[in-house]
């Protein structure tokens, strides 16, 4: 055994000092990483639940504005209109709303009065209950929109945060939002089952000298509101408080969801939400260890196997510098163990190539000559094919990249990783990829910056986005504006010229032109009628296609044939006034799991549409059946022997606002069939049109087996 070295201690100290130092800074600039992490994805999630409470509030202020406006309209309006026109909101499933309810002013001395005039206008039963002395504010018609009982003659006055919301909407003409406050109706339950709640009030004028006639008044339970708007924002991650600024200046809770769990709150977030005339805070917390995909155990890894790699170091020094005996000895106990470290470090690179296969996003790196250094799954999913093994050159004809219009190619120069590679950044380039993998398009949201290699050569990575949805979305957003903007124009129109005929008519009446003037006003009556009616039927239809859309599935094992029995049922008592009754067949259908609601609406259409697309003076012919597939769904066919669906059209006829070519001598907005596809497509099903053999149209759509029926062999039902 040599003798040791003088400098074998200082030399094994220093080595540990610098390892245990690097490791420490590793470790501690990871967490920080995490840290950040936490806060974006805390930023994230904040910027979610706000949108949600933006989006719902500002969904609750446009129903209120069209609701003020289509009561407005009425030349005189009653109690029975004021329904009709509220209750397309039941099927709306608005998040808390109890019920939306018309108010009027009264002073002391015109409660009678006003008691009185709402009786004569379809009220018959109500009874003003005034509160207090001075002015009232009484509920005299409205809608409940859940189980709530109904709130006629309410004097809403007596309690101030209605009273204030009122008076606040009447000045300035807009929709206002009340303070946090027990809603009248819901004082007579026990104090554990009230809840903070709020009204939105719009006033209601009619005529062009604006009178005013009085509010409508939507209620909202605050802690209903809360859970359905945040089900999908929280996630249960995150404590959730939407609070308002009373008259007072005290800060107000609406609501509140504790949905975190435990742990420390150590994120935290507040976001100003403007809500009708008010600003309403959301306040967010978050227990950052919670977060999925935040916290790791790679800093104590780090730490661990750096602390592991420092003695180890450290010990190879000592050895080295001591004895060359024991050197060899340790120097294959240090082999050993760096082997360990590098199969860390493996699974650690297999780690990161688990991240990048499991994003959505896509990513891609090039390196300095142009070609992929890396493509995980996602990009190549989004561009339809991997990389050429080419320079860049070749990317615009590989790729099929054109601009949004679908005509134009992408200039190569311009390709957002080109520009990268020279050293520009770019941020959300879109553009269109097709090519025969992509034949319809996808259109890709791109950003690129530029990165320097270890060998200190100019890479770049870019980031891609599928927004092809989002630009769908758009675009039936413009077709939606120009049909309302085209079919509400012309019966308004119609509306307006028949208006005058009558005014005119009348006019004769009065100079003694009685019998020809009176034709005139009935004739110049009915097409008023029916240019309302049709806007009546767009509003409708528009309406029920945002439900379906939006509205919450609620999924129940539904009767199939005592549902489709009830559609019959209503369909051939009153066949919309043709005289000819139709001939319909409804074989074996099974169970189903669907929202009743929504499943209604599928077959009522369909059945109305093969009703109505028949040959004028023929009985309509229907048959309905069902069966179940080998898949474990059941399949719903409603063949009629109609017009048909001119050949190519068939798949066109589920397009928002189209209707076949064949069928402009039929009344109609184009909604009905795509409001079908929308609700089955919902419950993960598909829906389809062909030709039926012998003339007509079949139609056909899956939907989701009951337990029992999914274990029914196929052929039995």
């Amino acid at each position: 055994m040599s003798r040791k070295r003088p400098g074998a201690a200082v030399l094994s100290a220093l080595v540990a000092v610098v390892g245990c130092a690097v490791t420490l800074v590793v470790s501690v600039t990871l967490a920080r990483r995490e840290e950040a992490a936490a806060e974006v994805q805390m930023d994230r999630r904040t910027s979610a639940a706000a949108d949600a409470v933006r989006t719902e509030t500002r969904r609750y202020v446009d129903i209120l504005r069209s609701t003020a406006a289509g009561a407005g309209g009425q030349e005189e309006l009653t109690g029975p209109e004021f329904g009709m026109i509220t209750q397309p909101l039941k099927t709306m499933r608005l998040a808390g709303a109890n019920g939306i309810v018309l108010v009027v002013p009264a002073g002391d001395d015109d409660v009678a009065a006003v008691q009185e005039r709402w009786r004569k206008l379809g009220m018959a039963g109500l009874v003003l209950d005034p509160k207090g002395h001075g002015d009232h504010a009484f509920v005299v018609t409205g809608t409940t929109l859940d189980d709530s009982r109904p709130t006629g003659g309410l004097d809403l006055a007596q309690a101030e945060a209605p009273a204030s919301a009122l008076d606040a909407a009447r000045r300035s003409g807009q929709v206002a939002v009340s303070d946090s406050y027990h809603l009248l109706t819901d004082l007579a339950l026990p104090a554990e089952r009230r809840q903070n709640s709020f009204i939105l009030a719009s006033p209601v004028y009619r005529g062009s000298e604006q009178q005013f006639l009085g509010w409508v008044v939507l209620g909202v339970r605050g802690q209903n509101f809360m859970g359905d708007t945040f089900e999908l924002a929280g996630q249960g991650l995150l404590d959730l408080t939407l609070s308002a600024a009373g008259t007072d200046r005290r800060e107000l809770a609406v609501a509140e969801l504790d949905a975190a769990g435990k742990g420390k709150r150590d994120l935290q977030r507040a976001v100003d939400i403007p809500v009708a005339d008010k600003i309403w805070t959301l306040r967010v917390a978050a227990n950052a260890a919670a977060l999925p995909g935040v916290r790791s155990a790679l800093p104590l890894a780090v730490i661990v196997g750096g602390l592991l790699l420092t003695g180890v170091l450290t010990s190879l020094v000592w050895v080295l510098a001591t004895s060359r005996d024991r050197a060899r000895v340790q120097v294959r106990t240090a082999t050993a163990e760096l082997r360990a470290g590098e199969t860390a470090s493996r699974r650690q690179a297999e780690l990161l190539s688990a991240v990048l296969d499991g994003i959505s996003d896509g990513v891609g790196v090039v390196g300095p000559d142009g070609k992929f250094l890396l493509h995980n799954p996602a990009a190549i999913r989004m561009l339809g094919r991997s990389d050429p093994n080419a320079g860049v050159e070749g990317w615009q004809d590989h790729y099929g990249l054109f601009l949004v219009d679908g005509v134009t190619p992408f200039a190569t120069d311009e390709i957002p990783l080109v520009k990268a590679l020279g050293g520009e950044s770019s941020r959300d380039i879109e553009m269109l990829v097709r090519h025969p993998e992509h034949p319809d398009g996808r259109v890709i949201s791109v950003s690129a910056q530029p990165i320097e290699t270890s060998a200190g050569e100019r890479g770049a990575v870019a980031v891609f986005h599928d927004i092809t949805e989002r630009k769908n979305v758009e675009i039936e957003l413009r077709g939606f504006a120009g049909v309302v903007a085209h079919d509400l124009k012309s019966p308004l129109t119609s509306v307006r010229g028949y208006a005058e005929l009558i005014t005119d008519a009348l006019d004769e009446l009065e100079a003694g032109h009685d019998a020809a003037a009176l034709a005139q006003a009935r004739r110049g009556s009915e097409k008023v009628i029916n240019g309302a009616l049709r806007m009546q039927q767009l509003i409708t239809e528009l309406l029920d296609y945002a439900a379906a859309r939006d509205a919450t599935l609620r999924l129940n094992d539904v009767n199939l044939r005592s549902l489709v029995d009830d559609v019959v049922t209503a369909r051939t008592d009153n066949p919309d006034g043709s005289t000819v009754r139709p001939d319909i067949f409804v074989g074996a259908l099974p169970e189903v799991q669907a929202d009743p609601v929504l499943l209604r609406q599928v077959i009522d259409n369909l059945v109305g549409n093969a009703i109505k697309y028949t040959p004028p003076g023929q009985a309509p012919r229907i048959d309905i059946t069902g069966r179940a597939e080998p898949d474990g769904d059941v399949r719903v066919q409603i063949a009629d022997r109609g017009i048909g669906i001119p050949d190519g059209e068939h798949a066109l006829v589920f397009d928002s606002f189209h209707r076949a070519s064949n069928g402009v001598g039929h009344p109609g907005t184009g909604l009905g069939l795509a409001i079908c596809r929308r609700i089955v497509e919902r419950h993960g099903g598909r829906i389809e049109a062909a030709p039926n053999p012998g003339g007509g149209t079949i139609f056909a759509f899956t939907l989701p087996a009951t337990s029992l029926t999914a274990s029914i062999p196929v052929g039995i039902v």
